[in-house]
């Protein structure tokens, strides 16, 4: 049977990274992948979590399987940084959290659970969005939809069109919104705009699921939120799907979470129908990421320290947005960059076309999206003249 299969292309993400590793020039820069670099060009595992480590293996921590729905203290962890401690929300018992391996994980579970229980529902995300984003909802058998959302020609959102397109949203269908740092844009709406958009949600009858992966990276974790707080505003039932890999750099601990909010019967008659779903799919989470993130969330130091490593990350990322834009004005290139110092996140959706892209790979071995969106943490002071010389080349 095996032998009648054709090989699959490449993931247009995670494919650009075996290319990178197979390319033998010395000078080769990866923008492509969502990871975190230093300025070394290494993704670093952060002091806070290496503390909590310590203090996991001296405690003696078990390997049991956790509940379906993962920790207890975890999932209050969450709702926690997404919310606020005394957010209504929380206090109220409006909100359920199930733990899951990743972001993608969360959105795989959400998914499943749409499609099981609102059969006639599809889900609308926007154009651009990540990747994955179609593929995950259309294996759990969703049909998936577009609205337009960014502006090519003023590298911003374009709001008009946006509002026109939730108008005519069919009543029940979900919407996919990133709660920060778009990914591939970097535009997020302003908070005045979210006010805009919470209340037309809610008047046309959808439901509103955000995708959180990288809460911390745009102005701060409480800042970050901004937008989450705004749709639970006038929206009484939406998802949130969060990641802890960017903000806490556990990418391969694969932590995330699925939160549900709705009122308190609704949201524990929902959690049992998503244990369902978790069920069938992986069982049960993986124990030692949520472990970690609970210990430095529940200890007012590791906290602490956790926030400041975080902050040193986002303005690192801010800090070459600026030196990008310098860098480029420097050397006369025509193409007015400037946008990318007002966009937000680890990505910047830089408006070259797949032939500048295949140019810049081919040529000098940089390695992009095919959409142009790079990963502005991928670039350092040690590659940023060579990036630039090259894309001024291109444009």
């Amino acid at each position: 049977m095996f032998e009648t299969l054709t090989p699959a292309p490449p993931d247009p993400i995670l494919g650009l990274t075996e290319a990178f590793r197979k390319d033998g020039n010395q000078a080769k820069i990866n923008l492509g992948v969502g990871v975190y670099k230093d300025d070394a060009g290494n993704t670093p595992v952060l002091e806070a979590v290496q503390q909590a480590e310590a203090r996991l293996v001296a405690s003696g921590v078990d390997k049991s399987y956790l509940s379906i729905e993962g920790s207890a203290e975890y999932g209050a962890a969450v709702r926690a940084l997404l919310f606020g401690a005394d957010h209504a929300i929380v206090t109220g018992d409006r909100a359920v959290t199930i733990q899951t391996p990743g972001g993608t994980g969360a959105l795989r579970i959400a998914a499943d659970f749409i499609h099981k229980m609102f059969p006639a529902a599809a889900i609308w995300i926007s154009e651009p969005t990540w990747a994955n984003h179609i593929q995950v909802f259309e294996a759990a058998g969703l049909e998936v939809n577009t609205y337009p959302y960014f502006d090519a020609t003023t590298n911003d959102i374009d709001l008009e069109q946006l509002l026109e397109a939730i108008d005519g949203i069919p009543t029940g269908d979900a919407i996919l919104l990133h709660a920060c740092c778009h990914n591939p844009t970097g535009v997020d709406p302003t908070v005045e705009q979210w006010r805009t958009i919470g209340p037309r949600v809610a008047a046309r009858g959808l439901l509103p699921f955000a995708d959180f992966a990288y809460q911390g990276f745009g102005d701060g974790i409480e800042a970050d939120t901004a937008g989450l707080q705004v749709l639970c505003e006038s929206n009484p039932e939406l998802m949130i799907a969060s990641s802890f890999s960017k903000n806490f750099g556990l990418y391969n601990e694969r932590v995330g979470a699925l939160t549900l909010v709705g009122a308190p019967e609704a949201a524990e008659a929902a959690l049992s129908q998503l244990k369902i779903c978790v069920r069938a799919n992986y069982s049960n989470p993986p124990a030692h990421g949520s472990h970690l993130v609970t210990t430095i969330l529940g200890d007012p130091a590791l906290r602490a320290l956790w926030k400041e490593e975080l902050t040193a990350m986002r303005d690192r990322i801010n800090g070459m947005r600026q030196a990008l834009v310098a860098k480029l004005a420097e050397m006369d290139v025509t193409r007015d960059f400037s946008f990318i110092e007002r966009q937000r996140g680890m990505f910047s959706l830089t408006g070259l076309s797949r032939e500048q892209v295949d140019r810049l790979r081919q040529d000098r071995s940089i390695y992009i999206v095919g959409s142009g969106r790079i990963n502005v943490a991928g670039l350092s002071d040690a590659n940023l003249q060579a990036f630039c010389e090259a894309l001024a080349k291109v444009v």
